[in-house]
């Protein structure tokens, strides 16, 4: 195990690489085109927006999709640097956590950067779910086998929504896109490092403890879903405020019924059917994998 834990530090370093690196004096977002894949947005679903709304909608989601990964990091830094203390005594592990959180507290950086670059270029205010306190105490309260679960479905997330459809998409803006190979590149070590951590945990647990666990992360993804459907209507008011004009009756309804599945899919359904996640759950119990992938078809989009 301490090997494992040494090789990812090692790999880690390698990967490594400075925020001035990616976004400097001149950086600029091109806002005249998309910066994530239709896949995650699903603009072209809702009737009646033009090519223009189409790409407002576009540049709101993404704002978003960032916006959001620095919210669920506020959660990870505290909870892997308590793992961290933990492990002063192991060699390799105690520095591969340090690490991680250090990481993770330049994404942080990093996308702090992009989003006031992006609101300076876009002009509208897009709001977030919060206050930030309140989402980190309410996933924090649960069992920290809860917790690592749901770290990891969000690690192989990013690993899955980068690889399957921002990689190969070239009509994406290309600044975009690079800031999200870099975050790619370093989140496939954190996703090594807390597989490692998960399995450890889980080492010696009775099947109703990994069951305990498994209702933790489910309790968690709802608390996070409830959070998605008021970031959609958050993403509505930013919309109508860009597209200088407001939806009625069933447009309205439909904007957000669909925007909210669609953010649901990107955060919590793309987790659910990642071959990767699915392959650790169903090591530690078959019973467990199969309460994701029951349970999946309720984040997809038809």
């Amino acid at each position: 195990m301490s090997q494992a834990y040494q090789a990812l530090l090692e790999t880690s370093r390698k990967a490594n690489w400075r925020i001035d690196d990616i976004i400097g004096a001149e950086w600029r977002l091109d806002f005249s085109k998309n910066f994530l894949p239709e896949t995650f947005v699903r603009a072209d679903a809702l009737r009646g927006l033009s090519e223009r709304e189409r790409r407002l909608l576009n540049h709101i989601r993404s704002r978003g999709y960032l916006a959001m990964f620095e919210l669920l990091e506020q959660v990870i830094v505290p909870f892997v640097s308590d793992l961290a203390i933990g492990a002063q005594d192991q060699s390799a592990r105690a520095p591969a956590l340090r690490n991680l959180v250090r990481e993770e507290n330049k994404h942080r950086e990093l996308f702090r950067r992009v989003l006031k670059r992006f609101d300076d270029g876009f002009g509208v205010e897009c709001a977030l779910i919060g206050p930030a306190e309140a989402v980190v105490s309410a996933f924090l309260g649960h069992g920290a086998m809860g917790i690592i679960i749901a770290i990891l479905a969000l690690e192989w997330m990013s690993q899955d929504h980068y690889v399957e459809s921002v990689r190969g998409d070239d009509t994406l803006d290309a600044q975009f896109k690079e800031l999200l190979r870099r975050h790619w590149a370093e989140e496939a070590q954190h996703a090594a490092l807390d597989e490692l951590e998960l399995r450890a945990m889980a080492a010696g647990c009775s099947p109703a403890e990994i069951d305990r666990a498994v209702d933790d992360f489910f309790d968690i993804g709802g608390i996070f879903d409830g959070g998605l459907k008021q970031q959609a209507g958050l993403d509505l008011a930013a919309f109508e405020q860009a597209a200088g004009r407001r939806l009625c009756g069933d447009a309205r309804a439909a904007f957000l019924r669909d925007q909210h599945q669609a953010l649901r899919w990107t955060f919590l359904g793309t987790t659910m059917r990642n071959p990767n996640f699915l392959a650790v759950i169903g090591d530690l119990s078959p019973a467990a994998r199969r309460r994701f992938e029951e349970a999946a078809p309720a984040f997809s989009i038809n």
